[in-house]
């Protein structure tokens, strides 16, 4: 019971860190608005985000857990790139919403978001290289991180262009740009 309040007040908090920037864009967002709008308190805020950016993002640190969680799911005999896309296609089907492209949108033109994406892109890296070591032929921590490294840029140029381009299929994106870097890694 308390870990689910726990996620619940986590997820108020990024919520409406969300509608707040959509509303008033990132400048004009305190934390003491975002504590407001969840009807939580600032130290509250505090318990479960370091500033707004992070509260923004929290969605996307969800999502990448989830991605590294579902490669460690795939059949353990998959190997890597082909574990690391069938999960990439799982994590793109449910992006297409319009306030995730609006918040993805928004994240591109303010720089603090883009580096706590970075970050979080970072840390996925190394629980993505954790997860596919087990499937490469040989022991080899640097090849992981490698195709852990690689993998998370062709995703983020991947849905760099569906941003460009609203009206394209993130999905079939996703899986060309992932095609085209599978020869290293097959």
């Amino acid at each position: 019971m308390r870990e689910r309040k726990k996620a619940a007040t986590r997820q108020a908090l990024h919520e409406a860190a969300v509608a707040l920037t959509l509303a008033h864009g990132l400048d004009r967002v305190t934390v003491e608005a975002i504590a407001d709008a969840a009807m939580v308190s600032r130290r509250t805020f505090s318990n479960y985000f370091s500033g707004k950016e992070q509260a923004l993002l929290h969605d996307d640190r969800t999502r990448l857990a989830r991605l590294v969680t579902t490669v460690r799911d795939r059949p353990a005999d998959e190997p890597a790139w082909q574990a690391l896309t069938a999960a990439a296609i799982d994590l793109c089907a449910d992006l297409g919403d319009p306030d995730h492209i609006a918040k993805m949108r928004a994240i591109r033109q303010h720089p603090s978001l883009l580096s706590e994406q970075i970050a979080q892109f970072t840390s996925a890296e190394d629980d993505l290289a954790d997860a596919v070591s087990t499937r490469l032929p040989t022991p080899d921590p640097l090849r992981a991180r490698l195709l852990a490294a690689a993998f998370m840029t062709t995703m983020r140029v991947a849905s760099h262009r569906w941003l460009d381009d609203p009206g394209s299929d993130l999905v079939e994106g996703v899986k060309q740009a992932l095609a085209q870097m599978a020869g290293p890694f097959e």
